[in-house]
């Protein structure tokens, strides 16, 4: 989580790699591609879901002049 931080309240991915029993950030991407069968293979088509969600949330707060 600290890695990610500086993309503040954005769509992004975090690679990483392992380094003996550790996890290791090598890489935080602000503009990551969700490819079908990867990153969705856990929630399928809710991902694609929440993320319109997430959109919509934000041009609505937007729209009405609201922060966050």
């Amino acid at each position: 989580m600290k890695a990610t931080a500086p993309t503040v309240d954005g769509l992004y991915a975090a690679d990483l790699k392992q380094a003996g029993d550790h996890p290791v950030v090598i890489e935080v991407n602000d503009n990551p591609p969700i490819d079908a069968g990867v990153e969705d293979a856990y929630l399928g088509d809710d991902l694609y879901r929440r993320i319109m969600d997430e959109f919509l949330r934000r041009m609505e707060r937007k729209r009405l002049g609201l922060r966050g």
